[in-house]
């Protein structure tokens, strides 16, 4: 049996109990002398460090089973930290406990840790990558894991974007839909989810028994860049792998800018973010043209979709994508004619560069009026 201080996201007890699987624990609050939390830089938990004078406050998890310790190694070795014992103090008594320390210089140190700032700012998506996170424990190494955790952030913040769309008003999901198995077969940049499930149906009864499979991306921001001044539009074009595998001969594709939002991001920040990333633009302004599933019988990725306000009086320096991410992208302006051509003769591939394109074409009096 083991005792582990907890001074981070771990004092959030129903994360705690759901990295564990049981609620059945034994807490008590505890103190940490000598040392203090602090956020890691720009990151949505905290570091902790030797310090004189300091007094980190956090909960005591007394008589854990090797089960336990292992499944907590497996999700904070994702973050790349550490069993080490410590002494600290709960209550009136001092007791060794083990604490989970930071790789040495890992993390840049910011500002003091609040665990009622995160709380109320990151609880809900990390007790959902949570979910992701632990359904793996024992079939993946931590050192693995630790590569899928942004990816899987960000399929957590999309969930909870979803759960805050309006419910539908005429269907109850608690009696109207039945899941019998979810699993989990695959995980990485992407994931892949499959249920059993019932469904009702239109008659008022229930399905039969379904097999089901989703591909997990997240939410992802679109922009096509326009000149209302110039009317022209920028688009890039890069190697699409799954239009490869799908045995297409020309798996270089024209889009619009795009990309998937992060933790924290709203879809206009990344679409901002990404206009500069892929394209070495920073519009003006963003027109939204629509929200929308991109492929509802097989992915639940969300888009947002803009047109993006710019200068085009010449290609941009910059853009290309991300290196570290594999991206390779290069831009092509095209007058409004040749991109509604485009359209006409189906030589664009891509959904929201149609989608966008069309909107475009609605509303394009309307901006060039404005500029």
């Amino acid at each position: 049996m083991a005792d582990l201080f907890f001074y981070g996201t771990l004092c959030h007890v129903p994360l705690l109990e759901r990295v564990l699987g049981r609620t059945d624990l034994n807490l008590a609050p505890a103190v940490l002398e000598g040392h203090s939390a602090y956020w890691a830089r720009d990151e949505a938990f905290p570091v902790i460090r030797a310090e004189a004078g300091g007094r980190a406050e956090g909960l005591l998890a007394r008589g854990l089973g090797d089960g336990d310790v292992e499944r907590l190694r497996f999700y904070e070795g994702a973050f790349d930290y550490g069993l080490r014992p410590v002494p600290v103090r709960a209550g009136a008594a001092e007791v060794e406990a083990q604490v989970f320390f930071p790789a040495e210089n890992r993390w840049p140190v910011g500002a003091p840790w609040s665990l009622a700032d995160w709380a109320g700012r990151w609880a809900d998506q990390q007790m959902r990558a949570a979910i992701e996170i632990m359904a793996w424990f024992g079939r993946m190494d931590a050192a693995k894991m630790e590569k899928r955790f942004v990816p899987i952030a960000i399929r957590a913040h999309s969930w909870i974007a979803a759960q805050g769309r309006p419910a539908d008003a005429e269907r109850d999901l608690a009696q109207d839909v039945v899941v019998h198995t979810h699993r989990r077969p695959y995980v990485n940049f992407f994931s892949i989810e499959e249920v059993d499930l019932q469904y009702r149906r239109h008659d008022g009864q229930m399905s039969p028994v379904l097999n089901r499979g989703a591909f997990m991306v997240g939410e992802a921001a679109v922009v096509l860049p326009y000149d209302p001044v110039r009317d022209r539009v920028l688009l890039v074009e890069q190697f699409r792998a799954p239009v490869y595998l799908a045995g297409d001969r020309a798996p270089w594709v024209w889009e619009p800018v795009a990309g998937l939002v992060d933790p924290g991001e709203t879809a206009e920040e990344a679409a901002m973010r990404e206009a500069e990333e892929e394209a070495g633009l920073t519009p003006h302004r963003l027109e939204k043209v629509g929200e929308a599933y991109s492929s509802t019988g097989a992915s639940n990725e969300y888009l947002t979709l803009y047109v993006g306000i710019c200068d085009l009086p010449d290609l941009p320096e910059g853009g290309g994508g991300v290196a570290g991410e594999g991206e390779d992208l290069r831009s092509r302006l095209l007058s409004f004619d040749e991109l509604m051509q485009g359209v006409d003769d189906c030589t664009w591939r891509d959904m929201p560069l149609v989608t966008t394109a069309l909107w475009l074409a609605r509303h394009r009096d309307r901006l060039r009026n404005k500029g």
